[in-house]
């Protein structure tokens, strides 16, 4: 049963405020709780919580009782997963079929990669002669960072705040998490599986709020917060690092994207099409990751786009508990507006709408959801905002293009630099291109594909740093060198 009061989780306590918010559903825009926005104070004992817990039970744990810990938070996590899902999906409005298979499991999964990965990760040894004929050793080890400030974005809220608090909880820091104001309450649920598993207090907490002049902005520019990671749009990640230059703190930034995908006409053509479908559409858009441009070779352009067509009108707009369901609402009626005034904008630039652009019919409360349809644009050029701006919902424009050298130059000129899918049976062509392709993670055949173990990040205006495998204890941990004289 969903709670209807939603609280700050601080130093293994729930912690309510004289300051509250309605936490709504995009399914009908129904207020089904309150949220406990916190201020300074809050923040400042958030803080202060995961700071003794450095000091004390967390920070002097051996590393085997640690590992066995988060090996218990998976297990409970999997235990409670029809609350995980439960929660996920009034707050998100994505179908269950979704968040079943990709949301909860990865958001337990980013515990269980971590905690093996921290086990085997190694340092340097270098043996090395002295002047005066004798010699020395080095070596390299990991220390925790210490306080590390989380901000998570509302489109995978479990996945992607798990993705950040698995390693810095598997490296050994604390952490002081802000998730989206839109997306409270796995992230406060989570508390209560910490608890039960024994993680110490102080460990992990969680502070609700908004940005600017509340929690969010007191969390970044806490003085005692050791290291800033975030995931979301632009203008957010500049204004967070900004306030990390202000003692030189690390960050981690994961921001926004304009994706491009690239189709052959020697591809595979139906899975390209059922690749782009879900690049451009899964999760109602609203993924970093997704697909917003699509490149097509000339000789099968026309058929694509009747195709993605076809394939768009066939998906069906529900609730989250309808099986049949393949795409949910946005996430609320602000970013329903934001995309509606894309729609409107693409037709102003000139845009043959091949198919949607508008709210669908929905029957009885439904109707006051947040609901868009998805939307295939033709005929645009590539000056137009709407190739150039991130909207970050179930839209897509489609290109033809005659060379590689075309495709490339089109698909790289973009402030953003994520991700691309790239679709051809030529292995050569695919290892070329994706190479010459200026983004973090190049997909080939595929989309959404994952190895928690590879490095993830973005290039240009979609990111500093990398995520994943080792790359992410090269955040979450400072490497020290120790030198000894024999």
């Amino acid at each position: 049963m969903l709670a209807d009061k939603i609280l700050n989780f601080i130093g293994g306590e729930y912690v309510a405020t004289d300051k509250w918010f309605d936490n709504r559903t995009p399914i009908s825009n129904a207020v089904i709780g309150q949220v406990a926005e916190a201020g300074k104070a809050e923040v400042d004992a958030a803080v202060a919580a995961a700071r003794a817990a450095l000091k004390g039970p967390w920070g002097t744990m051996p590393l085997a009782r640690r590992v066995e810990l988060l090996e218990a938070l998976v297990a409970e996590i999997n235990a409670r997963f029809d609350e995980f899902l439960e929660a996920e999906c009034a707050d998100t409005g994505k179908p269950r079929s979704l968040a079943s298979h990709i949301d909860i499991p990865r958001g337990a999964a980013n515990f269980r990669v971590f905690a093996d990965m921290i086990k085997n990760a190694s340092t340097e040894f270098f043996e090395m002669a002295t002047p005066d004929g004798s010699s020395c050793i080095n070596y390299g080890y990991r220390r925790p960072v210490g306080v590390i400030g989380v901000i998570c974005p509302w489109n995978l809220p479990l996945l992607l705040m798990t993705w950040k608090v698995g390693p810095a909880l598997a490296c050994g820091n604390t952490v002081v998490v802000k998730p989206s104001e839109e997306t409270p309450r796995t992230a406060a649920l989570l508390g209560e599986v910490m608890n039960k598993v024994g993680i110490p207090k102080g460990v992990y907490n969680v502070v609700h709020g908004f940005g600017p002049n509340s929690a969010g902005e007191f969390v970044t520019s806490h003085p005692d917060v050791d290291a800033i990671t975030f995931t979301g749009e632009t203008r957010t990640g500049e204004i967070i690092n900004r306030a990390a230059a202000i003692g030189s703190r690390p960050v981690s930034l994961e921001m926004g994207g304009k994706n491009a995908a690239i189709v052959f006409a020697d591809c595979d053509f139906d899975a390209a099409i059922e690749g782009t479908l879900r690049s451009a559409f899964a999760n109602c858009g609203q993924v970093c990751l997704g697909t917003e441009r699509v490149y097509v070779e000339r000789p099968i352009f026309d058929s694509f786009v009747a195709a993605m067509k076809a394939g768009a009108e066939a998906m069906k707009i529900g609730v989250p508990d309808d099986a049949a369901t393949d795409m949910g609402p946005l996430i609320s009626k602000e970013h329903q507006e934001k995309v509606l005034s894309y729609c409107r904008l693409a037709v102003e630039e000139g845009a043959t709408v091949v198919t949607g652009g508008g709210v669908p019919e929905m029957a009885g409360e439904l109707k006051d959801g947040c609901w868009v349809q998805p939307t295939i644009w033709t005929g645009l050029p590539e000056t137009a905002r709407v190739i150039k701006e991130e909207i970050f919902g179930p839209c897509c424009h489609i290109a033809p293009f005659d060379t590689e050298a075309e495709v490339l130059e089109k698909a790289n000129d973009n402030k953003y630099g994520l991700a691309t899918a790239i679709w051809t049976r030529d292995v050569a062509r695919a290892n070329r291109v994706a190479q010459k392709m200026e983004v973090g993670i190049s997909w080939v055949n595929s989309w959404f594909l994952r190895d928690l173990r590879t490095p993830f990040g973005g290039s240009k205006q979609s990111g500093i740093g990398r995520e994943g495998g080792l790359h992410s204890l090269e955040f979450y941990t400072d490497l020290k060198n120790v030198c000894i004289k024999l």
